[in-house]
Protein backbone atom coordinates (compact mmCIF):
# COMPACT_ATOMS: atom_id res chain seq x y z
CA UNK A 1 0.00 0.00 0.00
CA UNK A 2 1.33 3.43 -0.90
CA UNK A 3 0.19 6.76 0.40
CA UNK A 4 -1.46 9.03 -1.37
CA UNK A 5 -0.42 12.26 0.81
CA UNK A 6 -1.39 13.91 3.72
CA UNK A 7 -5.20 13.97 4.44
CA UNK A 8 -6.05 11.43 2.03
CA UNK A 9 -7.29 7.90 1.66
CA UNK A 10 -4.24 5.26 1.06
CA UNK A 11 -4.06 3.94 -2.59
CA UNK A 12 -4.65 0.53 -3.37
CA UNK A 13 -2.54 -0.71 -6.07
CA UNK A 14 -3.98 -3.23 -8.08
CA UNK A 15 -2.30 -6.15 -9.01
CA UNK A 16 -2.41 -7.73 -12.87
CA UNK A 17 -2.04 -10.59 -14.72
CA UNK A 18 0.08 -9.68 -17.98
CA UNK A 19 1.70 -10.89 -20.83
CA UNK A 20 4.14 -8.83 -22.61
CA UNK A 21 5.15 -10.24 -26.52
CA UNK A 22 8.43 -10.35 -27.50
CA UNK A 23 11.95 -10.48 -24.99
CA UNK A 24 13.82 -8.02 -26.72
CA UNK A 25 14.97 -5.20 -24.87
CA UNK A 26 11.47 -3.22 -24.72
CA UNK A 27 10.14 -6.56 -23.76
CA UNK A 28 12.67 -6.97 -21.13
CA UNK A 29 12.14 -3.43 -20.20
CA UNK A 30 8.90 -3.56 -19.93
CA UNK A 31 8.81 -7.17 -17.84
CA UNK A 32 10.83 -5.61 -14.90
CA UNK A 33 9.14 -2.84 -14.52
CA UNK A 34 5.52 -4.38 -14.32
CA UNK A 35 7.36 -6.92 -11.59
CA UNK A 36 8.63 -3.58 -9.70
CA UNK A 37 5.00 -2.30 -9.58
CA UNK A 38 3.47 -5.63 -8.28
CA UNK A 39 2.33 -7.39 -11.28
CA UNK A 40 2.51 -10.95 -12.48
CA UNK A 41 4.53 -11.18 -15.54
CA UNK A 42 4.69 -13.51 -18.76
CA UNK A 43 6.64 -12.94 -21.40
CA UNK A 44 6.55 -15.00 -24.75
CA UNK A 45 9.37 -15.16 -27.19
CA UNK A 46 9.38 -17.15 -30.29
CA UNK A 47 13.31 -17.54 -30.11
CA UNK A 48 15.34 -19.47 -28.56
CA UNK A 49 16.86 -16.88 -26.08
CA UNK A 50 15.85 -12.94 -25.13
CA UNK A 51 17.72 -10.17 -27.32
CA UNK A 52 15.30 -9.79 -30.01
CA UNK A 53 17.06 -7.87 -33.15
CA UNK A 54 20.43 -7.94 -31.52
CA UNK A 55 20.20 -12.00 -30.66
CA UNK A 56 22.20 -12.65 -33.83
CA UNK A 57 21.03 -15.33 -35.49
CA UNK A 58 23.12 -16.57 -38.71
CA UNK A 59 19.84 -17.56 -40.74
CA UNK A 60 17.65 -15.53 -43.31
CA UNK A 61 14.66 -16.58 -44.63
CA UNK A 62 16.45 -18.86 -47.32
CA UNK A 63 13.88 -18.83 -50.52
CA UNK A 64 12.76 -15.73 -49.72
CA UNK A 65 15.25 -13.42 -49.20
CA UNK A 66 13.15 -9.95 -49.73
CA UNK A 67 11.50 -10.67 -46.66
CA UNK A 68 8.02 -10.70 -48.39
CA UNK A 69 6.26 -13.43 -46.47
CA UNK A 70 4.18 -11.93 -43.22
CA UNK A 71 5.33 -12.83 -40.73
CA UNK A 72 9.14 -13.33 -41.87
CA UNK A 73 10.24 -16.81 -40.71
CA UNK A 74 13.44 -15.40 -39.44
CA UNK A 75 13.15 -12.67 -37.23
CA UNK A 76 16.38 -11.69 -36.28
CA UNK A 77 18.10 -8.68 -38.89
CA UNK A 78 21.31 -7.92 -37.62
CA UNK A 79 24.17 -8.67 -39.63
CA UNK A 80 27.66 -9.84 -38.50
CA UNK A 81 29.63 -6.60 -38.68
CA UNK A 82 27.78 -4.13 -37.01
CA UNK A 83 28.83 -1.80 -34.42
CA UNK A 84 26.63 0.44 -32.03
CA UNK A 85 25.78 4.10 -33.34
CA UNK A 86 25.16 5.40 -30.33
CA UNK A 87 27.68 5.70 -27.12
CA UNK A 88 27.34 2.79 -24.44
CA UNK A 89 27.19 5.59 -21.95
CA UNK A 90 23.91 6.69 -23.10
CA UNK A 91 22.63 3.21 -23.78
CA UNK A 92 22.00 1.89 -20.64
CA UNK A 93 18.71 1.23 -17.90
CA UNK A 94 18.35 4.11 -14.93
CA UNK A 95 19.92 1.58 -12.26
CA UNK A 96 21.89 -0.90 -14.59
CA UNK A 97 24.44 1.36 -16.39
CA UNK A 98 26.18 -0.18 -19.55
CA UNK A 99 29.44 -0.60 -18.11
CA UNK A 100 32.54 -2.05 -20.11
CA UNK A 101 33.62 -5.02 -19.31
CA UNK A 102 37.23 -5.12 -19.51
CA UNK A 103 38.93 -8.56 -19.70
CA UNK A 104 36.26 -10.63 -19.90
CA UNK A 105 36.39 -12.93 -23.10
CA UNK A 106 34.07 -12.82 -25.71
CA UNK A 107 32.88 -8.96 -24.62
CA UNK A 108 33.43 -5.78 -26.10
CA UNK A 109 34.41 -3.07 -23.97
CA UNK A 110 34.76 -0.25 -26.20
CA UNK A 111 32.32 2.76 -26.04
CA UNK A 112 30.57 1.32 -29.52
CA UNK A 113 31.38 -2.20 -29.33
CA UNK A 114 30.08 -4.86 -31.44
CA UNK A 115 25.97 -5.91 -31.45
CA UNK A 116 27.47 -9.35 -28.84
CA UNK A 117 27.60 -6.98 -26.45
CA UNK A 118 24.32 -5.76 -26.44
CA UNK A 119 23.25 -8.92 -26.25
CA UNK A 120 25.46 -9.92 -23.21
CA UNK A 121 24.52 -6.74 -21.68
CA UNK A 122 20.92 -8.04 -22.07
CA UNK A 123 21.26 -11.30 -20.84
CA UNK A 124 22.85 -9.78 -17.50
CA UNK A 125 20.11 -7.35 -16.97
CA UNK A 126 17.64 -10.19 -17.17
CA UNK A 127 20.15 -12.73 -14.68
CA UNK A 128 20.80 -9.52 -12.12
CA UNK A 129 17.10 -9.23 -11.91
CA UNK A 130 15.98 -12.39 -12.02
CA UNK A 131 13.66 -11.86 -14.96
CA UNK A 132 14.68 -15.61 -17.04
CA UNK A 133 11.27 -17.21 -15.11
CA UNK A 134 9.23 -15.05 -16.47
CA UNK A 135 10.17 -15.65 -20.26
CA UNK A 136 9.09 -18.52 -21.77
CA UNK A 137 11.00 -19.06 -24.79
CA UNK A 138 10.26 -20.66 -28.38
CA UNK A 139 6.95 -19.43 -27.98
CA UNK A 140 5.19 -17.72 -30.74
CA UNK A 141 2.23 -15.79 -29.91
CA UNK A 142 -0.49 -16.74 -32.16
CA UNK A 143 -3.78 -14.58 -31.56
CA UNK A 144 -3.96 -11.67 -28.89
CA UNK A 145 -7.99 -10.62 -29.18
CA UNK A 146 -10.13 -9.27 -26.39
CA UNK A 147 -12.95 -11.50 -24.42
CA UNK A 148 -15.87 -11.27 -23.90
CA UNK A 149 -16.20 -8.98 -21.22
CA UNK A 150 -18.04 -10.18 -17.66
CA UNK A 151 -18.85 -7.05 -16.62
CA UNK A 152 -18.37 -3.28 -18.55
CA UNK A 153 -15.06 -2.31 -16.24
CA UNK A 154 -13.69 -5.81 -17.13
CA UNK A 155 -11.31 -6.42 -20.06
CA UNK A 156 -9.33 -8.97 -20.38
CA UNK A 157 -7.64 -10.58 -23.23
CA UNK A 158 -6.72 -14.34 -24.97
CA UNK A 159 -3.24 -15.17 -25.66
CA UNK A 160 -3.33 -18.18 -28.01
CA UNK A 161 0.36 -19.39 -28.50
CA UNK A 162 1.85 -22.64 -29.84
CA UNK A 163 5.23 -24.31 -28.27
CA UNK A 164 7.55 -23.96 -31.72
CA UNK A 165 9.55 -27.24 -30.21
CA UNK A 166 7.01 -29.35 -30.35
CA UNK A 167 3.83 -27.52 -31.50
CA UNK A 168 2.03 -27.60 -28.90
CA UNK A 169 -0.90 -24.77 -28.31
CA UNK A 170 -2.59 -23.03 -25.53
CA UNK A 171 -5.13 -20.16 -25.13
CA UNK A 172 -4.49 -18.37 -22.08
CA UNK A 173 -6.93 -15.13 -20.44
CA UNK A 174 -4.43 -12.43 -18.79
CA UNK A 175 -6.03 -9.06 -17.73
CA UNK A 176 -3.44 -6.95 -19.88
CA UNK A 177 -1.21 -7.95 -22.58
CA UNK A 178 2.09 -5.26 -23.90
CA UNK A 179 2.82 -5.54 -27.22
CA UNK A 180 6.94 -5.44 -27.69
CA UNK A 181 7.86 -6.97 -30.41
CA UNK A 182 10.24 -4.53 -32.10
CA UNK A 183 10.21 -2.74 -35.95
CA UNK A 184 13.13 -4.02 -37.43
CA UNK A 185 11.34 -7.62 -38.86
CA UNK A 186 9.41 -7.00 -41.29
CA UNK A 187 10.93 -5.38 -44.28
CA UNK A 188 9.66 -2.63 -46.20
CA UNK A 189 9.76 -2.89 -50.05
CA UNK A 190 9.65 0.05 -52.75
CA UNK A 191 7.88 -0.22 -55.57
CA UNK A 192 10.38 -0.18 -58.86
CA UNK A 193 9.24 -0.96 -62.20
CA UNK A 194 11.18 -3.90 -63.42
CA UNK A 195 11.22 -5.91 -60.00
CA UNK A 196 9.06 -8.83 -61.19
CA UNK A 197 11.38 -9.71 -64.35
CA UNK A 198 14.04 -9.29 -62.73
CA UNK A 199 16.16 -12.58 -63.38
CA UNK A 200 19.40 -12.08 -60.89
CA UNK A 201 19.56 -11.76 -56.94
CA UNK A 202 17.11 -8.88 -55.39
CA UNK A 203 17.18 -8.90 -51.30
CA UNK A 204 16.37 -7.30 -48.47
CA UNK A 205 18.95 -6.23 -45.87
CA UNK A 206 17.07 -8.22 -43.40
CA UNK A 207 18.03 -11.47 -44.85
CA UNK A 208 21.98 -9.88 -44.98
CA UNK A 209 24.74 -11.17 -42.48
CA UNK A 210 28.40 -11.63 -44.24
CA UNK A 211 29.89 -10.40 -46.99
CA UNK A 212 31.22 -14.10 -48.16
CA UNK A 213 28.95 -14.93 -51.25
CA UNK A 214 28.98 -10.99 -52.67
CA UNK A 215 32.91 -11.81 -53.88
CA UNK A 216 33.27 -10.08 -57.48
CA UNK A 217 29.92 -9.08 -57.52
CA UNK A 218 28.53 -5.57 -59.40
CA UNK A 219 25.65 -5.22 -56.32
CA UNK A 220 23.10 -2.29 -56.29
CA UNK A 221 21.86 -0.76 -52.86
CA UNK A 222 18.37 0.73 -52.74
CA UNK A 223 18.16 3.23 -49.95
CA UNK A 224 21.34 4.99 -48.11
CA UNK A 225 20.34 5.34 -44.43
CA UNK A 226 22.84 4.22 -41.76
CA UNK A 227 22.21 0.39 -42.18
CA UNK A 228 22.84 0.89 -45.90
CA UNK A 229 26.26 2.79 -46.09
CA UNK A 230 27.55 0.29 -42.67
CA UNK A 231 26.67 -2.65 -45.23
CA UNK A 232 28.51 -1.13 -48.33
CA UNK A 233 31.07 -0.79 -46.76
CA UNK A 234 31.04 -4.00 -45.68
CA UNK A 235 30.28 -5.82 -49.00
CA UNK A 236 32.90 -3.06 -50.81
CA UNK A 237 35.71 -5.37 -49.18
CA UNK A 238 34.97 -8.06 -51.55
CA UNK A 239 32.99 -7.44 -54.00
CA UNK A 240 33.66 -5.61 -57.67
CA UNK A 241 31.74 -2.40 -57.58
CA UNK A 242 29.27 -1.21 -54.64
CA UNK A 243 26.18 1.20 -55.77
CA UNK A 244 24.44 3.39 -53.44
CA UNK A 245 21.62 5.07 -54.40
CA UNK A 246 19.45 7.82 -53.19
CA UNK A 247 16.27 9.95 -54.04
CA UNK A 248 18.81 13.10 -53.59
CA UNK A 249 22.19 12.29 -54.50
CA UNK A 250 22.71 16.79 -53.20
CA UNK A 251 21.59 15.31 -49.23
CA UNK A 252 23.40 12.37 -49.58
CA UNK A 253 26.39 13.90 -50.10
CA UNK A 254 27.51 14.85 -46.80
CA UNK A 255 30.95 15.12 -45.63
CA UNK A 256 30.82 11.65 -44.78
CA UNK A 257 29.72 10.01 -48.12
CA UNK A 258 32.61 11.86 -49.52
CA UNK A 259 34.66 10.65 -47.64
CA UNK A 260 33.70 6.71 -48.60
CA UNK A 261 33.25 7.69 -52.07
CA UNK A 262 37.08 9.27 -52.28
CA UNK A 263 38.53 6.37 -50.11
CA UNK A 264 37.11 3.10 -51.54
CA UNK A 265 37.13 3.64 -56.01
CA UNK A 266 34.34 0.69 -55.76
CA UNK A 267 32.39 2.49 -54.20
CA UNK A 268 29.50 4.38 -56.30
CA UNK A 269 26.68 7.18 -55.51
CA UNK A 270 23.57 7.50 -57.75
CA UNK A 271 20.01 9.03 -57.81
CA UNK A 272 17.37 6.46 -57.26
CA UNK A 273 16.69 3.38 -59.72
CA UNK A 274 13.70 4.12 -61.99
CA UNK A 275 13.70 0.46 -63.62
CA UNK A 276 15.39 -3.29 -63.84
CA UNK A 277 15.78 -5.06 -66.66
CA UNK A 278 15.46 -8.70 -66.99
CA UNK A 279 18.88 -8.93 -68.43
CA UNK A 280 20.62 -7.02 -65.88
CA UNK A 281 20.68 -3.55 -66.49
CA UNK A 282 19.93 -1.15 -63.47
CA UNK A 283 19.10 1.97 -64.72
CA UNK A 284 18.78 5.33 -62.30
CA UNK A 285 16.66 8.27 -62.38
CA UNK A 286 19.78 10.13 -64.27
CA UNK A 287 19.42 7.63 -67.04
CA UNK A 288 22.66 6.15 -66.46
CA UNK A 289 22.60 2.13 -65.87
CA UNK A 290 25.21 -0.71 -64.77
CA UNK A 291 24.82 -4.32 -65.31
CA UNK A 292 24.71 -5.68 -61.61
CA UNK A 293 24.64 -9.20 -60.06
CA UNK A 294 22.19 -8.33 -56.61
CA UNK A 295 20.32 -5.81 -56.00
CA UNK A 296 19.99 -4.89 -51.93
CA UNK A 297 17.01 -3.13 -50.57
CA UNK A 298 17.80 -0.95 -47.68
CA UNK A 299 14.80 0.40 -47.29
CA UNK A 300 13.78 -0.08 -43.54
CA UNK A 301 11.03 -1.92 -42.13
CA UNK A 302 7.26 -1.62 -41.38
CA UNK A 303 5.52 -2.18 -37.97
CA UNK A 304 3.38 -5.72 -38.36
CA UNK A 305 1.23 -7.12 -35.33
CA UNK A 306 0.05 -10.15 -37.21
CA UNK A 307 -1.26 -11.82 -34.02
CA UNK A 308 -3.41 -8.41 -33.08
CA UNK A 309 -6.92 -9.08 -33.40
CA UNK A 310 -8.31 -5.51 -32.13
CA UNK A 311 -11.47 -5.65 -34.63
CA UNK A 312 -10.09 -2.40 -35.66
CA UNK A 313 -9.36 -0.30 -33.13
CA UNK A 314 -5.41 -0.25 -34.21
CA UNK A 315 -4.20 -0.31 -37.42
CA UNK A 316 -1.03 0.06 -39.02
CA UNK A 317 -0.83 2.49 -42.23
CA UNK A 318 1.61 3.79 -44.20
CA UNK A 319 3.58 2.83 -40.79
CA UNK A 320 1.77 4.83 -38.12
CA UNK A 321 0.62 2.27 -35.64
CA UNK A 322 -2.71 4.17 -34.29
CA UNK A 323 -4.25 5.77 -32.62
CA UNK A 324 -1.62 5.70 -29.83
CA UNK A 325 -1.66 8.28 -27.24
CA UNK A 326 2.08 9.29 -26.83
CA UNK A 327 2.55 6.19 -29.01
CA UNK A 328 2.01 3.57 -26.28
CA UNK A 329 -2.30 3.69 -25.18
CA UNK A 330 -4.54 2.98 -28.17
CA UNK A 331 -7.33 5.26 -26.14
CA UNK A 332 -10.11 2.95 -26.95
CA UNK A 333 -8.50 -0.09 -24.98
CA UNK A 334 -6.47 1.23 -22.66
CA UNK A 335 -4.91 0.62 -20.53
CA UNK A 336 -5.32 -3.34 -21.27
CA UNK A 337 -3.65 -3.15 -23.98
CA UNK A 338 -0.21 -1.53 -24.11
CA UNK A 339 2.76 -1.16 -26.71
CA UNK A 340 6.32 -0.19 -25.69
CA UNK A 341 9.26 0.10 -28.19
CA UNK A 342 7.18 1.71 -31.27
CA UNK A 343 9.02 4.94 -31.04
CA UNK A 344 12.18 5.40 -33.42
CA UNK A 345 15.40 6.92 -32.71
CA UNK A 346 15.36 7.33 -29.04
CA UNK A 347 17.85 6.10 -26.79
CA UNK A 348 17.60 2.60 -25.65
CA UNK A 349 16.75 0.96 -23.65
CA UNK A 350 16.55 4.17 -21.19
CA UNK A 351 13.15 5.35 -23.39
CA UNK A 352 11.95 1.66 -22.93
CA UNK A 353 12.39 1.77 -19.40
CA UNK A 354 10.63 4.74 -19.16
CA UNK A 355 7.51 3.59 -21.49
CA UNK A 356 7.58 0.62 -19.32
CA UNK A 357 7.29 2.30 -15.95
CA UNK A 358 4.25 4.20 -17.32
CA UNK A 359 2.36 0.76 -18.18
CA UNK A 360 3.07 -0.34 -14.97
CA UNK A 361 2.39 2.21 -12.43
CA UNK A 362 -1.27 2.93 -14.78
CA UNK A 363 -1.91 -0.63 -14.76
CA UNK A 364 -1.34 -0.41 -11.04
CA UNK A 365 -3.81 2.51 -10.82
CA UNK A 366 -0.76 4.37 -9.15
CA UNK A 367 -1.24 7.11 -12.14
CA UNK A 368 -4.56 7.60 -14.37
CA UNK A 369 -4.56 8.34 -18.49
CA UNK A 370 -6.85 11.11 -19.28
CA UNK A 371 -10.69 10.39 -20.69
CA UNK A 372 -10.37 8.28 -23.93
CA UNK A 373 -11.81 11.75 -26.18
CA UNK A 374 -8.83 13.50 -24.36
CA UNK A 375 -6.21 11.12 -25.35
CA UNK A 376 -8.28 10.60 -28.65
CA UNK A 377 -7.77 14.49 -29.48
CA UNK A 378 -4.07 14.64 -28.10
CA UNK A 379 -3.10 12.23 -30.92
CA UNK A 380 -4.93 14.10 -33.74
CA UNK A 381 -3.37 17.03 -32.71
CA UNK A 382 0.47 15.11 -33.34
CA UNK A 383 -0.48 14.10 -36.45
CA UNK A 384 -1.88 17.66 -37.65
CA UNK A 385 1.58 19.21 -36.23
CA UNK A 386 3.89 16.64 -38.22
CA UNK A 387 1.49 17.18 -41.11
CA UNK A 388 2.44 21.09 -40.69
CA UNK A 389 5.95 20.59 -39.83
CA UNK A 390 6.39 18.81 -43.51
CA UNK A 391 6.63 15.25 -41.28
CA UNK A 392 5.34 11.92 -43.68
CA UNK A 393 3.02 9.87 -42.03
CA UNK A 394 5.54 6.97 -41.72
CA UNK A 395 7.79 8.94 -39.74
CA UNK A 396 4.84 9.91 -37.43
CA UNK A 397 6.72 7.01 -34.52
CA UNK A 398 10.26 9.36 -35.30
CA UNK A 399 10.54 10.83 -32.05
CA UNK A 400 14.92 11.59 -31.65
CA UNK A 401 14.72 12.50 -35.22
CA UNK A 402 11.80 14.81 -35.13
CA UNK A 403 11.26 15.90 -31.45
CA UNK A 404 14.51 15.09 -30.01
CA UNK A 405 13.18 17.23 -26.68
CA UNK A 406 9.89 15.19 -26.13
CA UNK A 407 12.24 12.13 -25.75
CA UNK A 408 14.30 13.23 -22.98
CA UNK A 409 10.68 14.71 -21.67
CA UNK A 410 8.67 11.65 -21.79
CA UNK A 411 9.53 9.80 -18.65
CA UNK A 412 9.63 12.86 -16.73
CA UNK A 413 6.25 13.89 -17.55
CA UNK A 414 4.77 10.81 -17.19
CA UNK A 415 6.25 8.82 -14.48
CA UNK A 416 9.06 11.16 -12.62
CA UNK A 417 12.04 9.29 -14.66
CA UNK A 418 14.77 11.23 -14.38
CA UNK A 419 16.75 12.49 -17.51
CA UNK A 420 19.93 11.73 -18.91
CA UNK A 421 22.22 14.00 -17.94
CA UNK A 422 23.67 17.19 -19.80
CA UNK A 423 27.17 15.60 -20.70
CA UNK A 424 25.85 12.26 -21.57
CA UNK A 425 23.48 14.16 -24.09
CA UNK A 426 26.88 15.93 -25.78
CA UNK A 427 28.15 12.72 -26.16
CA UNK A 428 25.10 11.71 -27.71
CA UNK A 429 25.11 14.76 -30.39
CA UNK A 430 28.99 14.67 -30.89
CA UNK A 431 28.46 11.18 -31.81
CA UNK A 432 25.38 12.20 -34.64
CA UNK A 433 28.17 14.92 -35.37
CA UNK A 434 31.10 12.71 -36.20
CA UNK A 435 29.04 9.86 -37.89
CA UNK A 436 28.07 12.55 -40.22
CA UNK A 437 31.71 13.75 -40.57
CA UNK A 438 33.23 10.16 -40.67
CA UNK A 439 31.10 6.76 -41.25
CA UNK A 440 34.22 4.57 -40.86
CA UNK A 441 35.98 6.30 -37.98
CA UNK A 442 33.65 8.40 -35.89
CA UNK A 443 33.50 5.06 -33.56
CA UNK A 444 37.11 5.21 -32.22
CA UNK A 445 37.90 9.16 -31.83
CA UNK A 446 38.66 10.02 -28.19
CA UNK A 447 38.33 13.83 -28.29
CA UNK A 448 36.06 13.95 -25.35
CA UNK A 449 35.57 17.54 -24.04
CA UNK A 450 36.10 18.11 -20.69
CA UNK A 451 32.61 17.99 -19.69
CA UNK A 452 32.24 14.57 -21.38
CA UNK A 453 35.26 13.32 -19.19
CA UNK A 454 34.35 14.80 -16.08
CA UNK A 455 30.77 12.89 -16.18
CA UNK A 456 32.20 9.67 -17.51
CA UNK A 457 34.47 9.67 -14.59
CA UNK A 458 31.30 9.95 -12.24
CA UNK A 459 29.39 6.99 -14.85
CA UNK A 460 32.24 4.87 -14.42
CA UNK A 461 32.28 5.36 -10.47
CA UNK A 462 28.14 3.65 -10.52
CA UNK A 463 30.12 0.17 -10.38
CA UNK A 464 28.22 -1.11 -7.37
CA UNK A 465 25.70 -3.42 -6.12
CA UNK A 466 22.62 -2.51 -6.33
CA UNK A 467 21.36 -1.80 -2.97
CA UNK A 468 18.38 -4.58 -1.61
CA UNK A 469 14.96 -2.85 -2.49
CA UNK A 470 12.40 -3.42 0.00
CA UNK A 471 9.47 -6.01 -0.15
CA UNK A 472 7.22 -3.13 -1.83
CA UNK A 473 9.42 -2.15 -4.00
CA UNK A 474 10.23 -5.99 -5.79
CA UNK A 475 7.19 -6.38 -5.76
CA UNK A 476 6.58 -9.64 -3.76
CA UNK A 477 10.15 -11.09 -4.75
CA UNK A 478 11.63 -13.16 -2.07
CA UNK A 479 14.64 -11.82 0.24
CA UNK A 480 16.76 -14.89 -1.04
CA UNK A 481 15.78 -14.00 -5.00
CA UNK A 482 16.64 -9.93 -3.71
CA UNK A 483 20.33 -11.61 -2.91
CA UNK A 484 20.94 -13.57 -5.72
CA UNK A 485 20.16 -10.66 -7.64
CA UNK A 486 22.93 -8.43 -5.98
CA UNK A 487 25.60 -11.78 -5.80
CA UNK A 488 24.66 -11.86 -9.54
CA UNK A 489 25.50 -7.78 -9.86
CA UNK A 490 28.12 -8.39 -7.35
CA UNK A 491 30.12 -11.39 -9.81
CA UNK A 492 29.47 -9.48 -12.94
CA UNK A 493 31.68 -6.58 -11.33
CA UNK A 494 34.06 -8.64 -10.61
CA UNK A 495 34.65 -9.98 -13.47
Amino acid sequence: MVSAGDGEQPLQLQSKNVCVVGAGMAGMAAARELRLEGHAVTVMEQSADVGGQWLYDPRTDGDDPLGAAVPVRVPGSMYACLRLISPREAMGFSDFQFLPRHGVAGRDPRRYPVHREMYCYLRDFCDVFGLMDAVRLNTRVLRVAETIPTSPSTRQWAVRSVQLCDGDEKEEVFDAVVVATGHYSQPKLPRIKGMEEWLRRQMHCHSYRTPDSFGGEVVVMVGCGDSGKDIALDLRRVAKEVHLTAKSTEEAMTPAMSKMLANHVNLHLHPQVDQLHADGRVVFADGSSVVADTVMYCTGYTYSFPFLDTGGAVTVDDNRVGPLFEHVFPPSLAPSLSFVGVPRKVLIPWFFEAQGKWVAQVLSGRRALPPVEEMLRSVEEHYRAREAAGVPKKYTHDIGGVEPLKMYEFGEKYCDFPRIENWQRELILSGIAGMNEDMENFRDRTDDSDNVRKGLQRWLGLAAPPQAQDDQNVAGKGTAAIEVDVQAMAKLLVN
